[in-house]
């Protein structure tokens, strides 16, 4: 069975496709970007598949 690790990521509108590329690089992959605490800020959520133990 497929395990998966999640993250969420602070997305700052100015630098979003910098800090996606950065998580997607590690292997992480996006599955939904939600609109954060204030107006000006985004969260993103991302998942990779654990590594087997």
């Amino acid at each position: 069975m497929t395990k998966w690790e999640y993250a969420t990521v602070p997305l700052l509108v100015h630098a979003t496709k910098q800090i996606l590329d950065n998580w997607g690089e590690d292997g992480w992959e996006l599955v939904q970007v939600v609109p954060g605490p204030n107006t000006e800020q985004l969260v993103a959520y991302l998942k990779r598949e654990k590594p087997q133990e």
